[in-house]
């Protein structure tokens, strides 16, 4: 399969540790497959795990969401440093592009627009929003089927 060769990767992370333990919402791509983690202890949750391997078209969704958003052209040395509110992480491996950025986690447009690099982490901001939203589509079309009685 070409997507075993491809190097496309993609991993974007984001938590905490508060009360309620190390609570985090993570996704990678990597060599068609997409696993997700979601870690909230609230109310006594448990670590909710997904994992299913996409098709060329959703591979070439993903890479068009990443390329069109020209994330690789940022720097996050200006961005919020992670914190006591918690942290975001992107790895993306696109092309001959590979970066990697931390930086806190984002409450707000309002925070971005406080920041010392607002176009840079708009860029950001929008294109997690994005993925998070393909994402968790996937999740739901792909794992919340209602039984039929």
């Amino acid at each position: 399969m070409a997507e075993e060769k491809d190097p496309f990767y993609l991993r974007y992370y984001t938590g905490h540790m508060g009360q309620h333990g190390h609570e985090f919402l993570e996704f990678e791509y990597s060599q068609g497959r997409l696993r997700y983690a979601n870690n909230s202890n609230y109310r006594n949750d448990s670590l909710i795990k997904k994992e299913m391997y996409i098709g060329s078209l959703l591979i070439k969704e993903l890479k068009r969401i990443v390329e069109t958003s020209e994330i690789t052209k940022e720097d996050d040395s200006k961005w919020p440093k992670k914190d006591i509110v918690g942290k975001q992480e992107l790895e993306i491996r696109v092309g001959n592009d590979h970066i990697s950025f931390e930086t806190s986690k984002i409450g707000s447009l309002v925070d971005v627009q406080d920041s010392e690099d607002p176009e840079g982490l708009r860029v950001f901001y929008y294109l997690v929003q994005d993925l998070k939203c393909l994402i968790f589509s996937l999740i739901a079309l792909h794992f919340k089927i209602k039984p039929i009685n």
